[in-house]
């Protein structure tokens, strides 16, 4: 297992063409990173012009005057008591540190529809991982792609999460079936996010079977409706009809 650690104590920025930057780093190896590393760099207007090695136990110049200060460092252990308080005093941190995972979330979504001679593209995100290193493949029918396959960086999300996207240009075939493969320390077997390109299709007729079935049962009730008015209709007229009688016909009194 590697883990490096960065160190920025010390950046002093005068104007433009003077800039002063000194940097350590702790890099562990090893199950229980037992191998220690540490290793300090002095560096004027962005150009390495110093450097500590704790493996090799002394500074070493980049231009003469860094040279001839490189010999005077060497006199004192200062390098030597820099490590052991920057790294070997929070071993015990940094391996509790390393036990802290987080399983990433993954989705997998179309960004980019095929259209003649323009590939399609989807994209495979993982969200809120930790710790940074991942690695992310595409198969598509069971074969790994090789060819159309780009990543961004691994970007931090804040509170020790990060996040990274991996981009696939392709050319849909029938029938295929596309999966991103996620591995990363948090999970012990692969995470496998598979996108189908007939679910959109599945999805789609979903919605016109229901929309049809919505038209039709509203022509039904409107067809019921209309023939209950009409049949209200006649039935009012027959009930509510007059007829009419002429005088000479109508009974006399004391007749029934």
């Amino acid at each position: 297992m590697l883990l490096t650690i960065n160190y920025n104590p010390c950046v002093t920025v005068s104007s433009d063409e003077d800039y002063f930057q000194s940097r350590a780093c702790c890099t562990f190896k090893g199950p229980h990173f037992e191998d220690m590393e540490y290793t300090r760099i002095i560096s004027l207007n962005k150009i390495a012009v110093l450097e500590y090695n704790h493996t090799r136990g002394s500074w070493i110049g980049f231009t003469p005057y860094t040279i001839e200060l490189a010999k005077f460092w060497n006199l004192n252990p200062f390098g030597t008591r820099e490590a052991k308080a920057l790294c070997l005093n929070n071993l015990g941190y940094i391996q509790i540190l390393s036990n802290v995972t987080y399983i990433p979330t993954i989705r997998v979504k179309s960004v980019k529809q095929y259209s003649g001679g323009h590939p399609a593209m989807l994209v495979c995100s993982a969200f809120n991982f930790y710790p940074k290193q991942i690695r992310m493949t595409w198969l598509r029918n069971q074969k790994e792609v090789t060819t159309g396959v780009s990543y961004s960086e691994v970007m931090p999300d804040g509170d020790w999460y990060y996040q990274i996207h991996s981009y696939l240009e392709y050319t849909p075939t029938h029938g295929e079936k596309i999966t991103c493969v996620v591995e990363h320390l948090s999970i012990s077997e692969p995470i496998l996010a598979i996108w189908d390109p007939t679910l959109p299709v599945a999805a789609r007729n979903k919605i016109i079977v229901g929309t049809c079935g919505l038209l039709l049962g509203f022509v039904i009730v409107s067809c019921g409706f209309i023939y209950h008015k009409k049949k209200s209709s006649v039935y009012n007229a027959f009930c509510q009809g007059r007829v009419l009688i002429p005088v000479e016909h109508l009974p006399t009194d004391g007749t029934t």
